[in-house]
């Protein structure tokens, strides 16, 4: 089963439901041996750091956001290195993309910052000197805009926005159980 996961860095919504999204693809998998291979690609918007109003839901989920260090960031260099990620394996690309969202909410890292992208990529693996000279170029703007562009165009307006099987959608954010529900539901039509 493969799941495309539209999200973004610098939304707490995103980063909760993702985790819990993951979680309960692990468990799909656990439970049916059947693998759920997840990407991610950037949303239609780049959300506000509403984190107050996200801190209940992540604390259930077991993540502790740190409201007050949250530095206001553009998330399109994020996304352009995301993008280089998966060519490496969705591991990789999702370990990148908790890296970051660990940086902006956890550390109060400014993720629009070209050496803290690339210091990242490199703690995932990722070749530092080619993450560098991505972020000094243009390489994956145009994908990210592409990305953007589909997300604006298949209506995924709430993050996350997963996408199952190219057909099957989860808006929002919902329970690790409600996901796992979607997951077997989706196994039986499909």
């Amino acid at each position: 089963m493969k799941a495309i996961v539209f999200a973004d860095v610098v939304d707490a919504w995103s980063y909760v439901g993702a985790v819990r999204f993951e979680r309960a693809a692990a468990l799909y998998t656990i439970v049916t041996g059947e693998p759920v291979e997840i990407s991610y690609r950037a949303a239609a918007f780049e959300a506000p750091a509403a984190v107050e109003g996200v801190a209940a839901a992540a604390r259930i989920t077991g993540i502790e956001l740190n409201a007050d260090e949250v530095v206001p960031a553009d998330s399109t260099d994020a996304w352009r290195l995301l993008t280089w990620a998966a060519e490496s394996g969705a591991d990789v690309q999702r370990e990148l993309l908790h890296q970051l969202w660990r940086a902006y909410f956890l550390e109060g890292t400014d993720i629009a910052d070209s050496f803290v992208l690339a210091s990242r990529a490199a703690l995932v693996g990722l070749d530092l000197e080619t993450a560098d000279a991505l972020l000094a170029s243009d390489e994956f703007r145009t994908e990210v805009a592409d990305q953007r562009e589909t997300a604006a165009a298949i209506g995924a307006t709430s993050s996350p926005f997963v996408v199952v099987e190219a057909r099957y959608t989860l808006a929002g954010v919902h329970s690790q159980d409600d996901y796992l529900r979607a997951l077997q539901s989706i196994a039986t039509q499909h």
